[in-house]
This record gives structure tokens, C-alpha cells and sequence, in this order.
């Protein structure tokens, strides 16, 4: 029996999807550049028939692609030719709230603005809001440690996890609490990118809502004056809930499409955010504004009301759309830099931006460094999405060069494999495999994403080598 036949018998009737036309929306996610076929995709409608679907593809040998929303941006859920999609969309309830303890329980395919839907009416929240909240799903969440608007006082889903249970490739069931002794596998479970379980219960911890917030808004003459207003803020001591930065083209985009009043003038744009007490929301919003003009902000705009707070922040939410309406496609980065770099990055970018002659809208978490600059190019010509491919490659190397990260919350995936063996050395790259052999030893869960082979690595090197471009000497060693 073939493992289409089995799966059919197994599962309830119509959670196996084979048809290669209701198969193509789940052959890419949010990286759209990159398409694959899977062989079917299997929708489970509960924990039993996830357990029931890998212990039939191990033993057929079968790939397992998890899949929650399909928003992510780094091609983590990309199916293989040869493996199943196992998407989770059906297990989507939030099975239990309890708000004197501050959690909620639920499964993966809950979505994120649910949580603080369903938990309003005890005036608690759920902290991490990716601009995706409204499609996102908490398990992909899990997947990627996303983080948000509000990751910089707040935190990303790591912070805001409790517990996660997994099953395995053997169908058993695996639980990774705060109650772990010795190492941290619930933190590693935070952003491992579907490689070491499939999701299928996430506790996470509710936060009182605060008794207000408050959005000062302020426009600059130029990026770099922005940016050093970031670390002004910050050495202040104070902590804002949210801190972004949008360069001139993003606020353009965002008002166009959003219409919320940002500056038209401007060539950056910084959204502090304040939230807690009346009291101290007011002296803190007093203090930023002051802050803010004294490092040169030629505008400031200080939100009176829920409404107008919303409304702004709406813009930045809405940004990755807004430039999406300039250019058939977009390529978009994610790293993250010492936030003393910031300046010197976004000059380096639009260099690099006028070296490939390829438009850069920059739109990104300030407060943490997370940068997420989006590349404008055209797929339709001819060798563009390659040039667009080595731009962003260069962005991550010059994130890695001033002591970043080449991810913050997108993930690795495929798109940053050869990236992976510019910033994580041999021994590194072996300890990461090992692990995922403890979790997975067949390999078949999500196969090829979020860690490069050593052999993948070696080819990497004697590429740099050949075109004597060797960025890190450890490549050396490969």
C-alpha cells in the first residue's frame, strides 16, 4: 500500500489532498520566489490523526513539511517533490483560559490577534503582535520566534511560552515546560523551525492590559539623525513598549496606502511607544518628546486618543503591503545589528542599494536592532531575482561584520543557509545537527531548512574562494 493509499484510510475523509491544482496554494509561503509541488498535503483534524500521519510516513520514509498559516518569510515550510505538507489550520481552538494564573492554552493553528480577542473581557493580552497578527498562527509563531512592534519591552514568543507539546516522527508525545531541569529545551523548541517536532499545544503567559499607552511619532531630516535619536532614547532609561524606524520610500508607501498622517516630508520616521500607568505614561511620553526634538526631529506628533494610536501605528503594520503596491515583487531581509550600528547599516544598504540598482524600502524593530529591508525587483527579468538574491546575501554578511545576526524573527529556512555557514563554524554546524538527530533521528522532518550540511558549507567556501570574496576566514577551513 502506497503512502497516499494509507494515509486516505487512515485519516477522516478529506484531510488528504492530492490534486495537483488544490495542492498549489500550499507549494511556497510568504517567500513566493521559491515553488515546489508537494506529493500530497495532509490536513489533520485533530492530535490522533497527526500522530496516525507521521507514523505512516516514517514508515515510508516520507518527508514531513509542517505547515501553519503559511505567512512565514524565509521559506521554512517549502515542501520537497517528494514529502507530504502537514498543515495544521484545522487544529485551531483555544482550549482553555484560566486568568487568575495569566495563561491560555492552544493549539497551533490558533491565530495570534485571537489570543487577545478571547481574553479582552478579563482585560489581559497576549504581548507578542507580529505585523502578520491577523493570519499568523501561534504554532508558526513558536516555529520562528516572531517577535512584533512590541518585542523590545515585551519580548518574543520565547519570553512569552510557558509550555510547548510535540509530537515525533514515532507518533509519541513530548511535553517542554518551565519545570525542565538542566538544559533549556523549551527555549530551544522557541524557533526551531519545525525541525525537532511537530507542534501541537502551546501554553503561553497573558499580561494585564496597561491603563494606557501613548505613540510619539517623530520625523527627521535624515537617517542617521533617526537612528541616533534611537540610542538617545534608550540611554534615558527608559524602556518604550514599541520603537520603529521607517525610511523616507516606507513612509511614503505606508501613507499612501494607510492614510494615517505621517509626515510626507521626512526622510525617517520614529514610532516610540509607552504604555502603564497614567502617571508615568504622561512624564514618559514628556520626556521622549523631549528627547526626540533635542536630537533634531524637525516634527513630533504625540497620539491624544486610543483611536489616533491605532491609527498610526496601522501605517508600520501595513508597511510590507504598502511596498509591495511599487514593485511586482520584494525580497524581504531579516537581521539584526548592534543598535550602535544602525546608521553606519543603513548607509552601508543604500550603497549597496545604488551598487545592484535596486530600490530599498527600510522598515524594521529600532529598540532591538531587527532590521527588515525590503528589496524591490521585477522576477519577470531575467536574472533579477539572482541579483536580488546576492543583494540580500550581502546585507546579512554586513549585519555579521558590525557583530549581528543574520536572522530576528523570520527564520532561516532556505533562504539563509549559505548565510548560516558565514556566521556558525564547522564544530558549530555539527553540534546543531546532533541535536536535531536527538529530537528527529530520521531525518525526515522538514529535511534541508534552518541548517546547512557541512557539504553544503564546503561548496560555499570554494565558491568565495573562487571568486576571491572569502568574508570570514573560518571559511578557510571548510
Amino acid at each position: 500500500m502506497s503512502v497516499i493509499q494509507e494515509l486516505k484510510q487512515r485519516l477522516s475523509q478529506g484531510s488528504v489532498i492530492v490534486d495537483a491544482e488544490q495542492c498549489s496554494p500550499y507549494e511556497c509561503d510568504g517567500l513566493s520566489a521559491y515553488r515546489q509541488k508537494p506529493l500530497a498535503v495532509v490536513l489533520p483534524a485533530n492530535v490522533d490523526e497527526v500522530k496516525a500521519a507521521l507514523r505512516i510516513c516514517k514508515a515510508h520514509r516520507v518527508p514531513v513539511i509542517t505547515r501553519g498559516s503559511g505567512t512565514g518569510l524565509a521559506g521554512g515550510s517549502l515542501p520537497l517533490e517528494n514529502g507530504i505538507v502537514l498543515g495544521l489550520s484545522k487544529l485551531n481552538k483555544i482550549l482553555h483560559i484560566d486568568p487568575l494564573s495569566r495563561t491560555a492554552v492552544l493549539q497551533p493553528g490558533v491565530r495570534n490577534i485571537q489570543v487577545s480577542q478571547a481574553v479582552e473581557q478579563y482585560g489581559l493580552y497576549y504581548a507578542p503582535d507580529p505585523s502578520s497578527q491577523v493570519a499568523c498562527s501561534i504554532g508558526g509563531n513558536v516555529a520562528e520566534n516572531s517577535g512584533g512592534v512590541h518585542c523590545l519591552k515585551y519580548g518574543l514568543t520565547v519570553h512569552n511560552v510557558l509550555s510547548i507539546t510535540v509530537i515525533n516522527m514515532d507518533g509519541e508525545t513530548l511535553i517542554f515546560d518551565e519545570k525542565d531541569d538542566g538544559l533549556d529545551l523549551l527555549a530551544l523548541l522557541n524557533g526551531s523551525e519545525g525541525l525537532l517536532g511537530v507542534i501541537v499545544e502551546v501554553k503561553v503567559k497573558l499580561l494585564p492590559k496597561p491603563d494606557t499607552a501613548q505613540l510619539v511619532m517623530a520625523g527627521f531630516d535624515s537617517v542617521s539623525a533617526c537612528a541616533d535619536a534611537v540610542t538617545s532614547v534608550l540611554e534615558q532609561g527608559i524602556l518604550p513598549a514599541g520603537l520603529e524606524m521607517m525610511d523616507k520610500f516606507s513612509i511614503m508607501a505606508a501613507e499612501a496606502y494607510a492614510k494615517v498622517g505621517y509626515p510626507l516630508e521626512a526622510e525617517a520616521l520614529l514610532l516610540c511607544e509607552v504604555d502603564g500607568s497614567y502617571d508615568q505614561v504622561k512624564v514618559d511620553t514628556q520626556r521622549i518628546a523631549e528627547i526626540l526634538k533635542n536630537s533634531g526631529a524637525t516634527s513630533i506628533t504625540v497620539s491624544q486618543n486610543e483611536a489616533q494610536r491605532i491609527s498610526l501605528w496601522q501605517g508600520r503594520k501595513n508597511a510590507f503591503p504598502a511596498v509591495g503596491r511599487y514593485s511586482p515583487d520584494y525580497y524581504c531581509m531579516d537581521g539584526t545589528i548592534p543598535r550602535r550600528k544602525l546608521a553606519y547599516v543603513l548607509e552601508e544598504i543604500e550603497k549597496l542599494s545604488q551598487k545592484y540598482g535596486l530600490k530599498v524600502a527600510n522598515v524594521f524593530h529600532a529598540g532591538d536592532g531587527n532590521l527588515h529591508p525590503l528589496i524591490l525587483y521585477d522576477a519577470n527579468k531575467p536574472g533579477e531575482l539572482e541579483e536580488t538574491e546576492k543583494f540580500g546575501a550581502e546585507i546579512l554578511k554586513l549585519c555579521l561584520d558590525v557583530g549581528g545576526t543574520i536572522t530576528g524573527e523570520h527564520g532561516v529556512g532556505v533562504e539563509k543557509l549559505d548565510s548560516m555557514c558565514h556566521q556558525f563554524t564547522t564544530p558549530e554546524l555539527e553540534i546543531f545537527h546532533a541535536i536535531k538527530a536527538v529530537f528527529d533521528d530520521t531525518g525526515l522532518m522538514n529535511p534541508g531548512k534552518a541548517v546547512p550540511t557541512l557539504h553544503r558549507c564546503a561548496e560555499v567556501g570554494q565558491m568565495h574562494v573562487h571568486n576571491n570574496q572569502l568574508p570570514f576566514p573560518e571559511l578557510e577551513r571548510f
